[in-house]
C-alpha cells in the first residue's frame, strides 16, 4: 500500500509530539491503532464476502454443468431403453407370428431333427463302436393262418 519506512515513522513520530504534546500521545496513538485495526478488518470482510461471492458463482456454473450432463445422459438412458423396448416388442411378434404358424405346420411335416436322423447315415466312428443308428423296429408281421 503505502511504502513507509523506518526513517519516516521517526519523523512522523516527532511531528506528532510536537503537535499533540507529550500528555495526549498515548491516548490518540491507542485511538489510531483501534481505527486501523477497525480499517482493516472491514477490508478483509469486505475481502472474505467478494471471494466468497466467487466462489458461490464457480460452484453454481459447475452446479448447472453437472445438471446439464445429468439430463443429457438421463435423455440418452431413456433413448436406449425406448429402443430396447421397441426391439422387445417386435421380437415378441416376430415370436407369436412363428408360434402361430408353427402348429399348422407341425401336424403337416416331421420335426428337422426327426428328419436328419433318419437321412443321415451311421458315421465309421460309430460303426467301430458299435453305435450304429438302428432303423426303428417294425412292427412284427402278425402270423398268417
Amino acid at each position: 500500500m503505502f511504502d513507509v519506512g523506518f526513517s519516516e515513522l521517526i519523523v512522523i513520530a516527532l511531528v506528532a509530539l510536537i503537535v499533540i504534546g507529550p500528555e495526549r500521545l498515548p491516548r490518540v496513538a491507542r485511538t489510531l491503532g483501534a481505527l486501523l485495526g477497525r480499517a482493516q478488518r472491514y477490508v478483509n470482510d469486505v475481502k472474505a464476502d467478494i471471494q466468497r461471492e466467487v466462489d458461490l458463482d464457480e460452484l453454481k456454473n459447475i452446479q448447472s454443468t453437472f445438471q446439464d450432463a445429468a439430463k443429457s445422459v438421463e435423455q440418452s438412458v431413456s433413448q436406449v431403453g425406448e429402443e430396447l423396448q421397441a426391439a422387445g416388442e417386435s421380437l415378441n411378434q416376430s415370436i407369436s407370428a412363428t408360434a402361430e404358424a408353427t402348429p399348422e405346420s407341425a401336424a403337416e411335416a416331421p420335426t428337422a431333427a426327426a428328419t436328419v436322423a433318419a437321412e443321415t447315415p451311421a458315421t465309421s466312428a460309430q460303426m467301430d463302436l458299435g453305435l450304429e443308428s438302428k432303423p426303428a423296429a417294425e412292427p412284427a408281421a402278425a402270423p398268417k393262418a
